[in-house]
C-alpha cells in the first residue's frame, strides 16, 4: 500500500498467504507484524513522556530496579565471562535507540548472544515468562557494552514495553487498545488471534528450505497465534496492511488521524531526529550485524531508523524518511519531504532472504510524477 498527500495510491495484493492450500494473499490478510510493533511501543512511552509521566533520562531501574546492577561483559567465554558495573546508569532514551547494551540470542555474534540463548531467548523466550519475568532475567545477564557507547538490535523495546506497563499501570496490551490501536481505528491489531475470523485471514509464516532455497512452513513455535505470556513491545503484534498505514499517515499528519489526536506534533518530529551521539550513522556506531535498515547515510531516532544523507546510503530515499522493518520481510516507511507512506507485508523469515526493501523502494520512488 502506498499513500501520497493523505490518499491511497497504490494498493496490490500477489501470490498466497497459504501455499499449501493455495489460499491467495488478499487486501485483509492478518500477518506478523515482528519489529514493526517497536514503533508503537516507543510512541506510547513517548506518551508517557508528554505527560510528565516519564522522562527520556531516567534511569531505567527507576522501572525495573533489577537494572541497576546489571553488570557489561568485558571479555571472556561463555561459561566465564569478565564483567565490570556500569560506568553510566542505563537511561530511558537508550532503550529507545538501541543503545542500551541489550541484545538478541539470534544474533549469533558475541558471547553474550549465545548466554541469552542459553536462557531460551533465540526467536522468543520461555513460555512459562511473562514480561516481567523477562526484564528480570535479561538484567541478569550481562550488557555487550556500557550504555550510551554504541548501537546494538536487541530487546531494548521489549524492555521499553515494560517500562511503559508500570509507569501507566496498565499491561501492554490494555495500553495500546486504550491509547494507540482504538483511537486509530486499528481494528484488525493485537498481540494475539483468538477469533475465528481473524484466525482465518492469518498468513502461514515460511522460511528459505536450506537444500533448494524454496518456501517450507516455518516451525509450529514460531507460527502460533494464541495469547503469549509474554506481551512483546518489540515484535509481538499481528495486524494488517490497512491498520498499519492507518499509523504512517497518523504519523505523517503530525500525530492525529481522523480527529483522533495520538500525540504532539512536535513529539512526533522529535522522534524522526537522528538521536545518535555525534549525529553520526549506524555505520560509525553499530555493532556489525544485521538489522532492518542499511547502516550508511542511516540514523536512528527514538524508534525508527532516519535517513541522514540518502546520497551515501545508495538506495533511493529522502533525509528525514523514517522506517523500520520486521523479521518476516516486512517492511515500512514514512517520507514527510514527499509526504509518502509505503506498507509491504509478507511472511519470510528472515528478513535478509531477498534485497526487498531496496528494490520496493526503487520501484516507488521512480513512480512520483509531480
Amino acid at each position: 500500500m502506498v499513500s501520497r498527500h493523505g490518499e491511497l495510491a497504490h494498493h496490490s495484493t500477489y501470490g498466497l498467504r497459504d501455499l499449501e492450500q493455495g489460499t491467495p494473499f488478499t487486501d485483509d490478510t492478518v500477518v506478523r507484524l515482528y519489529s514493526m510493533t517497536k514503533p508503537l511501543t516507543t510512541l506510547a512511552a513517548m506518551q508517557l513522556v508528554e505527560e510528565g509521566v516519564l522522562q527520556l533520562k531516567d534511569p531505567v531501574a527507576k522501572y525495573i530496579p533489577s537494572f541497576a546492577h546489571t553488570q557489561v561483559y568485558r571479555s571472556g567465554s561463555v561459561q566465564k565471562p569478565m564483567t565490570e558495573p556500569q560506568t553510566l546508569p542505563m537511561l530511558v532514551w537508550h532503550l529507545m535507540t538501541h543503545m542500551s547494551g541489550l541484545t538478541y540470542g539470534f544474533h549469533n555474534t558475541h558471547p553474550v548472544d549465545a548466554m541469552y540463548r542459553n536462557q531460551g531467548f533465540e526467536w522468543g523466550q520461555p513460555e512459562d515468562l511473562d514480561l516481567a519475568a523477562c526484564c528480570e532475567r535479561w538484567a541478569e545477564l550481562p550488557l555487550v557494552f556500557q550504555p550510551g557507547t554504541e548501537w546494538n538490535y536487541g530487546v531494548s523495546t521489549d524492555v521499553l514495553g515494560r517500562v511503559v506497563e508500570v509507569a501507566s499501570g496498565l499491561d501492554l496490551e490494555e495500553y495500546f487498545q486504550e491509547r494507540i490501536l482504538g483511537p486509530l481505528g486499528m481494528v484488525d491489531t493485537s498481540f494475539y488471534i483468538d477469533d475465528e475470523n481473524r484466525k482465518s485471514r492469518l498468513a502461514e509464516l515460511y522460511v528459505p528450505s536450506p537444500e533448494t532455497g524454496a518456501a517450507m512452513r516455518a516451525p509450529d513455535l514460531l507460527r502460533r497465534p494464541d495469547r503469549p505470556a509474554m506481551l512483546s513491545g518489540g515484535g509481538g503484534l499481528y495486524g494488517t496492511a490497512a491498520d498499519y498505514l492507518r499509523f504512517c499517515q497518523m504519523i505523517l499528519n503530525g500525530g492525529v488521524l481522523d480527529g483522533e489526536r495520538v500525540v504532539g506534533r512536535h513529539t512526533l518530529s522529535y522522534m524522526g531526529r537522528n538521536h545518535l551521539p555525534g549525529n553520526v550513522d549506524l555505520e560509525a556506531i553499530g555493532r556489525p550485524l544485521f538489522a532492518e535498515s542499511a547502516f550508511v547515510g542511516v540514523g536512528f531516532g527514538l524508534g525508527f531508523s532516519v535517513v541522514l544523507d540518502a546520497a551515501a546510503s545508495k538506495v533511493p530515499s529522502t533525509a528525514g524518511e523514517m522506517a523500520w522493518g520486521g523479521a518476516a520481510s516486512t517492511a515500512f516507511w514514512v517520507d514527510p519531504q514527499e509526504d509518502l507512506a509505503v506498507v509491504f507485508l509478507t511472511q519470510l523469515l528472515p528478513s535478509s532472504t531477498h534485497p526487498i526493501r531496496p528494490e520496493l523502494k526503487q520501484l516507488v520512488y521512480q513512480g512520483l510524477a509531480d
